[in-house]
């Protein structure tokens, strides 16, 4: 029995991972394993989000992190986030596991720093094939999937519902973006605040961090003609990022302009999925998971999504959404013919028929992953 999994996460933000260092210690807590968690000391969200009987230790920075944990003992070591090489042999000890969560594929991505690491537990089987294809054996066989999280997200206003946020997600360490983000709100504040109204006709959610690894500007450099070719299809973009990721995305979009709006990341993300008839991701490679994903069918919504990994491993063809060829490859031709084939019918997730492959996603499920996850970790012989 381990008798305590030790955590890092030294991110200042919060997003997909932060909410998989949430259900990863519920999940821990329901398999008897106490967590202590690594946090940063100006990150105070921890303190709301994880649930009572978390040991959260508040650090300046890696340091200190490093300091502290080498003065106790720390027989299970999970890094949400690789660290690098030096504070890995700071930390390496004989009677110590140190493993880390490879949330990303490593597709176009130095191999070292996870390497580096006594034990590699992936998010899907996507990501596990991309480290075994740069020759890193030493990874749990099991992807950990994700739990559809629906609970409403502190919003950065004081305005409640789906209403119109800002588009950028400003990255305070650019001289740009804090020179915009003192702007941004003085030009929002003579604009009328507008709710959300869903449109006649078809209407396609993008719900989702506007982040490169989604490579939305490419792909709509290929579907945007398309869906201009669709007046009655309609693109909504629930989501935020920084200036260079929104600009791109809005140079793309160009040629169907009068079919887009865009909303700004929403706290409540249910609210969003409930409200649209498809949610629509971006291109697959650089993908790892997807929580949206997981979300939106756990909302009823159906997904439209390239056929490949790792949509492939949370859609269900045909029951949880369907998928179109990857544009890079038809020019768009299948998502085409996708949109026309819905113009004529739409597809509604049969909840009888999509009963199973949700329960993958589900806290209990996830547990009992986590759970095969401590048996492996003890046969490695961490001591408890």
């Amino acid at each position: 029995m381990i008798r305590r999994c030790i955590q890092i996460n030294l991110q200042p933000g919060w997003g997909g991972g932060e909410i998989y260092t949430v259900f990863f210690t519920r999940a821990l807590l329901a398999q008897g394993v106490p967590t202590t968690l690594y946090v940063l000391r100006d990150n105070t969200r921890w303190t709301s989000e994880l649930p009572p009987g978390v040991d959260i230790v508040p650090v300046a920075g890696a340091a200190e992190m490093l300091t502290s944990l080498q003065a106790c003992e720390a027989p299970w070591v999970v890094c949400q986030t690789p660290l690098d090489l030096p504070a890995l042999e700071v930390l390496r000890h004989p009677r110590r596991l140190l493993s880390c969560i490879a949330h990303m594929p490593l597709y176009g991505r130095d191999p070292r720093r996870i390497a580096g690491h006594d034990y590699v537990i992936a998010v899907s089987a996507h990501v596990i094939a991309s480290l075994q294809a740069a020759g890193i054996s030493q990874v749990h066989p099991e992807p950990l999937l994700g739990i559809a999280d629906l609970a409403p997200r502190p919003a950065g206003d004081a305005a409640s519902g789906v209403v119109r946020r800002s588009r950028y997600d400003w990255d305070m360490r650019k001289g740009r973006d804090r020179l915009l983000s003192w702007l941004a709100p003085l030009a929002a504040s003579f604009a009328r605040a507008e709710a959300y109204r869903k449109k006649p006709g078809i209407t396609l959610g993008i719900v989702s961090r506007l982040t490169p690894i989604k490579q939305f500007p490419l792909l709509f450099s290929l579907l945007a003609p398309v869906l201009a070719r669709h007046p009655d299809v309609h693109l909504e973009i629930f989501g935020a990022g920084g200036y260079a990721s929104v600009r791109d995305l809005d140079a793309a979009l160009r040629p169907c302009r009068r079919q887009v709006r865009f909303w700004g990341q929403q706290p409540d993300v249910a609210a969003v999925y409930r409200q649209i008839d498809y949610l629509l991701t971006g291109l697959p490679e650089k993908e790892a998971l997807g929580l949206n994903v997981i979300e939106a069918q756990a909302c009823g919504t159906p997904v439209l999504a390239v056929d490949a990994s790792p949509f492939t491993e949370t859609v269900c063809a045909g029951v949880s959404g369907l998928f179109f060829e990857d544009p890079r490859h038809d020019g768009g031709t299948s998502f085409d013919a996708l949109i026309t084939r819905l113009e004529r019918q739409a597809f509604r997730i049969d909840p009888e028929a999509a009963r199973d492959h949700l329960a993958r996603f589900s806290a209990e499920a996830f547990a009992q992953r986590v759970g095969r996850l401590c048996t492996a970790v003890n046969n490695k012989g961490v001591p408890g």
